[in-house]
């Protein structure tokens, strides 16, 4: 039997420290966390060569006072608590007593601190573990720590560093955290000589966001502050037209404490489902304040990974938070225009400075005329002069079958090619719906975009994106989804796996307005479905949302039954290229801007883009 060996105080040291220290990183985190602990409003990190050979930290919090230093570097010795019970609240960022004495072991470390109450401060330094000096020192009330060669007496550690520009962002990193999770703390971030980073401190978390995470990210941000099950969220989410290809930019904090939470950014992202594009994810910075009670802290070495006694009032919490704040703090997509560049300037043989244009920047002018046909139109190219035969001109007069009444009636006249998928009852406006703004609707474009004139902008309105829009909001909200019966029903051929999905949840269908009927050898029978809906779009639906069925989406309530709600809005909305008469035009606007709330298709694409008046008339240097 092998034998049993008592480790001598240096080798579990250094097996402690394994743990604790993994890079120069750890160390900035541990080390910034004790300085917040001790009330620092001013804390500055300075760092050289990615924090391998010098790390220097100074706060100005309360200090330590002499006959105390020494036990900071001892294993499992801590302020933080005194009791077993202690670990049921912790309320501090660090509490193990572990983090300095595991720095000492594997650097050089030399500490500066002093009290308000102490007339002269303390110098210590330690090695690898061992003391080798203990003084009196002149220095201002704080602490100052330097730790010097990360790993200088256990060099196998040292080659799994990776380079001093990777660990310097890693620090970087942990410096960004710690700044945005207190907004009250000026710091201050100094690499290899050059200052990289200052927040103010002045608790405002927009300032601090915007001197961390730059000037885009921090314009595009939205405030919560939502109270729920005795806890709150507070902190910023980016509009979701400033949504990003990754979760980099999300940020959360248990009372100040940075932690990773599948909980909360399931719960983040189901707050943007509707709102945003597949495969894309919002960014946040937000910090839950809660019981102490209520989350474990002491799981992970890192603590960065917590456990709650209970998920689903964190999940409910960050959900409708989130979801408040986006409803009433998000506004349209605004354009902007590129600066208008003047036109090159050609000097003369006279010396002259003349305006140059190039022939290819020249407008195409076009010409319009009737010929000697009334009801011909024809157009001239400008390129060669000829005359191109256009159609004939369709005029109340000349369309078969047409009486004109009023000029209402014109334009709500279709002919057979120019039918509108508009069917008006979704657009009806309820009396309790907001005030509309004046509004004037100048036309539309590439029969897809809607234009419209409100105050000092203009609105370029796709209307595909919004009619699908409306039919999601109203097939959510509807208690009962309104159902029409088909004259004819419509049979649907499944494969055998779509068919039997199908078959499954037939009350699921029926919640979302259809009526289906097994009609056996893989078919079913549509014979009801939402009023909003053409016949000839429906077997295209079952068949999308049977292969939905089949992703194992099955839950039956109003968040998991949105997919299906998206494939039938979608269908029943105008699609882009589609007629719409100037009567339907002005009801469809109205109806828009009756719901203030709609600012993106359940796709996550803008229903509009907002073009201000001033950036218009920089383009002709009204402006």
């Amino acid at each position: 039997m092998p034998e049993i060996n008592i480790l001598p105080k240096e080798v579990y040291q250094l097996i402690a420290a394994g743990e604790v220290v993994e890079r120069p990183s750890s160390i900035v985190k541990e080390m910034i966390e004790n300085s917040v602990d001790a009330g620092a409003k001013n804390i500055t990190v300075e760092i050289k060569n990615g924090g391998t050979t010098y790390i220097r930290i100074t706060d100005d919090g309360c200090g330590i006072e002499k006959e105390q230093v020494k036990k900071v570097f001892v294993s499992h010795a801590t302020s933080k608590i005194k009791y077993s019970d202690d670990l049921n609240s912790i309320g501090t960022l660090g509490f193990r007593g572990e983090a300095m004495a595991s720095i000492s072991a594997v650097s050089r470390v030399e500490l500066l601190t002093r009290t308000a109450d102490e007339e002269i401060g303390t110098r210590y330094e330690i090695e690898g573990g061992e003391e080798k000096a203990f003084a009196d020192a002149g220095c201002p009330s704080g602490t100052t720590i330097v730790v010097r060669d990360i790993f200088f007496n256990t060099p196998a550690r040292m080659k799994f560093l990776k380079k001093d520009v990777t660990e310097g962002n890693s620090v970087a990193g942990i410096v960004d955290r710690m700044a945005i999770s207190h907004p009250d703390i000026a710091f201050r971030f100094i690499r290899d000589g050059k200052q990289t980073l200052v927040t103010s401190g002045n608790g405002n978390l927009k300032d601090t966001v915007y001197s961390v995470l730059g000037r885009e990210f921090a314009s595009s941000l939205i405030d919560v502050d939502y109270n729920a099950h005795n806890m709150r969220v507070s902190g910023v989410v980016t509009k979701p037209s400033a949504s990003r290809k990754s979760r980099a930019m999300q940020y959360f904090f248990i009372n100040s404490r940075l932690v990773k939470s599948q909980t909360a950014m399931a719960a983040l992202e189901q707050a943007y489902k509707n709102s945003i594009m597949v495969g894309r994810f919002p960014g946040c910075v937000l910090n839950i304040e809660c019981d102490k009670a209520f989350v474990d802290v002491n799981v992970h070495p890192a603590k960065i990974e917590v456990r709650f006694a209970n998920e689903r009032p964190v999940f409910e919490l960050i959900y409708y938070g989130v979801k408040n704040a986006i409803e009433t703090g998000d506004t349209p997509k605004e354009a902007h225009l590129p600066e208008r560049r003047e036109r090159p300037l050609q000097q003369t043989a006279s010396g002259r400075l003349d305006f140059f244009i190039r022939e290819e920047d020249k407008p195409q002018q076009m010409e319009f005329k009737q010929k000697s046909e009334p009801n011909k139109f024809w157009q001239v190219a400008a390129s060669t002069g000829d005359n191109i035969y256009k159609g004939d001109v369709k005029t109340p007069e000349n369309i078969p079958g047409v009486t004109v009444i009023d000029s209402k009636s014109i334009d709500r006249l279709q002919t057979k090619d120019t039918a509108s998928p508009i069917k008006e009852e979704t657009l009806e406006i309820k009396e309790s719906e907001v005030d509309i703004p004046d509004f004037r609707v100048i036309g539309e474009a590439f029969k897809t975009y809607i234009i419209v004139e409100i105050d000092n902008s203009l609105y370029l309105i796709d209307k595909h994106a919004a009619h699908e829009r409306m039919n999601f909001e109203k097939l959510k909200a509807s208690a009962k989804i309104n159902s029409q019966l088909l004259l004819t029903p419509v049979a649907v051929r499944l494969s055998k796996e779509e068919y039997s999905a199908v078959c499954d949840n037939l009350e699921l269908y029926s919640k979302c307005g259809f009526l289906i009927e097994d009609f056996g050898n893989s078919s079913v029978i549509v014979r009801e479905c939402p009023s909003m809906l053409d016949n000839e779009k429906i077997e295209d639906l079952i068949i999308e949302t049977a292969g939905k069925l089949l992703e194992g989406k099955t839950d039956i309530t109003p968040e998991q039954m949105d997919w299906i709600f998206h494939s039938t809005s979608c269908r029943a909305a105008v699609k882009a290229g589609d007629y719409t008469s100037p009567y339907e035009r002005e009801l469809f606007v109205k109806k828009l801007l009756s719901m203030p709330d709609i600012r993106y298709c359940p796709h996550g694409r803008p229903v509009m883009i907002k073009l201000s008046k001033y950036d218009i008339e920089k383009q002709f240097g009204r402006a």
